[in-house]
């Protein structure tokens, strides 16, 4: 039994429901549980799609034929399989997948092009067509169900049911943003770091959609990072049903561009943080605030050297105030810093300022602070006005368990 993350939220959001947009569930039975695997997401006529995958040069074929797709700007359906990642399975997974595809579309009476599919699991088994198919048809006939439902469906090594949602006022009408995401390990920001599915009312170009996207992407989903490993599988899909009846947006000039987009946002940001929470054997919720570097995209690099230190994180893992582990992640990060004038702080208290200790620096706030659940770190460069902000999680003796003991 899956023991929850101490850092989960305590249940599952309240979701709206998003018009145009209808769940289902059901098992393909991928792997021997006892559990749905199958996530079907049907969308109404004209729904536009944006996409952001992997840059892993072992992906999947869901990710190769996603991102052609996504080029064309429409979707009707998604299909999420759990418990097989379908990746590294040659010509065999390709099959699969476009036997998906093609299954999907005649049911709709719409093109193969329009249907998205997404697996997660393990790497290197294609995907049985048997089972998929079977699996479709049973997902095609469903009863409709909820977010937490369709959720769950899509997790692997996820303890909890990830969700997130947000409104805004486009036009005279209220749009709604939801969104779900599994992820726990093999998590690290190269675009995208998991499976997550964005879904609006909104009426939106699919230009214009795909710069929202992406835009989210960098300060969210390209933000967290649990163990530096990057998924073969990773996508995230932005759909946008037009069913508000908002006239529809087609430049960032026009009304209620900005407003949907801090929406997107906000759900984007609320899902890396749940997948952090979620890390694989986590106890702490890590933010990493990097400031004074030359550029923000430096900041961004030291950041993450310190995020994916082993030693940091099991440094936090231990509540132990080691901040020479976090001037060591800064030195190696290959940007420009000076160790004379590096300071670091744990909380708000700054342990080490112009390459030396604080006078008369008190440990006991320090040592405090990290027995939370929630530590941040800080390290101010004073180089220039570069900044950046990750999230990661400590690594404790949980994730070598997880993993040992992936495929049994």
């Amino acid at each position: 039994m899956i023991t929850r993350s101490p850092l989960a939220p305590a249940a599952f959001p309240a979701l709206p429901a998003i018009a145009g947009v209808t769940l289902r569930v059901a098992r393909a039975r991928y792997k021997e549980w006892d559990r749905c695997d199958l996530t079907y997401v049907e969308l109404a006529p004209g729904t536009t799609v944006a996409g952001v995958f992997t840059r892993n040069v072992c992906c999947s074929s869901e990710v190769e034929l996603g991102r052609e797709q996504v080029k064309g700007g429409a979707g009707r359906a998604l299909i999420v399989n759990a418990g097989n990642s379908n990746a590294f399975t040659g010509y065999r997974g390709r099959e699969a997948v476009e036997q998906i595809m093609g299954q999907v579309a005649e049911h709709l009476g719409c093109a193969p092009q329009e249907v998205f599919v997404s697996s997660t699991g393990v790497i290197g088994v294609p995907l049985p067509k048997d089972k998929a198919r079977a699996g479709v048809a049973a997902a095609l006939t469903a009863a409709p169900c909820s977010w937490e439902a369709a959720a769950e469906t899509i997790g692997t090594t996820d303890t909890f049911a990830k969700g997130a949602a947000a409104s805004a006022i486009v036009g005279d009408r209220t749009v709604h943003v939801a969104g779900i995401v599994k992820g726990s390990g093999m998590i690290a920001p190269d675009m995208a770091t998991m499976l997550g599915y964005i879904f609006t009312d909104a009426a939106v170009a699919p230009a214009l959609l795909q710069e929202m996207l992406s835009r989210a992407t960098g300060g969210s989903f390209n933000s967290i990072t649990v163990d530096s490993d990057t998924s073969t599988s990773d996508t995230v899909l932005l759909f946008a049903t037009g069913q508000a009846g908002n006239p529809a947006l087609a430049s960032w000039d026009d009304a209620g561009a900005d407003a949907l987009y801090a929406a997107i946002r906000q759900v984007a940001l609320d899902l890396a943080h749940q997948v952090v929470r979620d890390g694989e054997g986590a106890s702490k919720f890590i933010e990493v605030r990097v400031t004074g570097a030359v550029s923000d995209e430096s900041a961004k690099r030291v950041a993450l050297a310190i995020a994916n230190s082993p030693l940091v994180k099991t440094a936090i893992a231990g509540e132990d105030a080691n901040w020479g582990r976090v001037v060591m992640a800064v030195g190696k990060a290959g940007e420009p810093a000076d160790r004379d004038r590096l300071a670091i702080r744990f909380g708000d208290v700054w342990v080490a300022k112009d390459g030396l200790p604080v006078d008369g620096y008190d440990e006991t706030p320090v040592a405090a602070h990290l027995k939370g659940r929630d530590v941040r770190i800080g390290a101010d460069l004073r180089l220039g006005e570069g900044c950046a902000t990750v999230w990661t999680c400590d690594l404790t003796h949980g994730y070598i368990s997880i993993n040992a003991d992936y495929r049994s």
